[in-house]
């Protein structure tokens, strides 16, 4: 049974793309997140990274992460906080722009 993922896309104040996530990205709906990261790339050009918005997920597993390492040359990432640490410890935030969502108060 696949874990609850949305992916939605949505234009940013500045008319960038933005690929935004909320749920769990993992082995059961890897294909589904890759297909959604590729076709948003497509569809932002060369004007800039693509901003993918992960600050609804929760959870990534090392299928999400090795998706991540691909597209590593073409994103910008807004992460959710509890995943700063994975994101560190993988690498990815040595090739990846990675911000910190803001805190829920």
């Amino acid at each position: 049974m696949p874990t609850l993922l949305t992916l939605d896309t949505a234009r940013r104040d500045d008319g960038e793309l933005m690929l935004v996530a909320a749920g769990e990205i993992d082995l059961s709906n890897i294909d589904h997140f890759v297909q959604a990261l590729t076709s948003a790339s497509g569809q932002a050009g060369g004007g800039g990274p693509l901003t993918v918005d992960l600050s609804g997920v929760e959870y990534l597993d090392s299928a999400a992460i090795n998706a991540l390492f691909t597209h590593a040359n073409h994103i910008h990432l807004i992460a959710h906080p509890i995943l700063m640490p994975i994101l560190t410890i993988s690498g990815l935030t040595e090739l990846v722009a990675v911000d910190p969502a803001p805190s829920e108060a």
